[in-house]
């Protein structure tokens, strides 16, 4: 249910963006968003995870280097199925964590140094599960194609309102287009987008958290793991880039109102109930 949803959301995105275009340049702006589109999944596709690595300054680290870390990351993958991924540290005091890659051949999981201190190896375990269960679902790709798209949409209006400043709208015609449909798409349309988006990543966190308690074995390490990492996170800043918010397993921003009421990630009450509740079997 969670991949239709995801599907359905997807594609709501796809045809805003175009329909967007669509409406502040006609033909030819319905072509210049397609054209976004396919750079931005193909960008996404290939160099996504490379980005958000080096904007962290993530280093990858050998067995030998952090052997505990290591031997749990290998032995849920090989639980989960799944090729031994890349493994790096983040020098960040905040705890938490984050997976990427296009896909399982080539995923990588990142801790930060700060959830190396404050987590048992059994919550730590939780949350590795957690991220190898996005990597097996390919999550992260889904999501950060879903936030580049709301971002093209964001930097479509933002042509657009230039565009009405200094040239006035115009359609293919050249003749003046509707302006007061122009108008509301600028201000309703990167909303809408981002509103998307974010349901987008909510869905996969909820599927991450279920998709990690399985692999891992028992849904209360997770749980656990989650109360201290909110609780840390809004005490311990980091600097985080808000267009990557989404896929850390907590979000790294603090803060309360509108912050939480268009944040990425589900209310942790909802996700450590849910937990509570699952009964594995086997």
């Amino acid at each position: 249910m969670n991949g239709f949803k995801t599907m359905l959301l997807m594609v709501t995105l796809t045809l805003m963006l175009v329909a967007i275009g669509g409406i502040l340049g006609g033909k030819t702006g319905m072509t210049f968003a397609l054209i976004i589109a396919f750079g931005i999944n193909f960008i996404s596709y290939w160099f996504s995870d490379k980005i958000v690595l080096k904007m962290y300054r993530a280093r990858e680290v050998t067995e030998a280097e952090a052997p505990e870390l290591y031997g749990i990351v290998r032995r849920l993958a090989q639980r989960a199925e799944l090729p031994m991924p890349r493994v790096y540290m983040i020098n960040e005091d905040q705890p938490n964590a984050f997976a990427t890659g296009r896909n399982p051949n080539h995923a990588a999981v990142a801790v930060t140094s700060g959830i190396m201190r404050i987590l048992s190896m059994e919550e730590l375990a939780g949350v590795i599960g957690h991220e190898l269960s996005h990597v097996k679902h390919r999550d992260i790709l889904v999501s950060t194609i879903a936030a580049s798209i709301a971002g093209a949409i964001s930097y479509l209006a933002q042509m657009a309102q230039w565009s009405m400043i200094f040239g006035g709208h115009r359609d293919d015609d050249g003749e003046g287009g509707n302006p007061v449909a122009a108008i509301v798409m600028m201000i309703v349309g990167p909303i809408a987008a981002m509103l998307v988006q974010m349901a987008i990543s909510r869905s996969r966190e909820y599927g991450a958290d279920e998709g990690g308690a399985r692999i891992e074995g028992n849904p209360m390490h997770l749980a656990s793991a989650l109360r201290k990492l909110e609780i840390a996170s809004q005490k311990i800043p980091m600097n985080a880039n808000p267009a990557t918010s989404h896929m850390f397993i907590v979000n790294p921003l603090s803060g309360g109102g509108l912050v939480k009421l268009f944040s990425t990630h589900p209310p942790i009450e909802e996700r450590i109930a849910r937990l509570e509740s699952m009964r594995l079997r086997g």
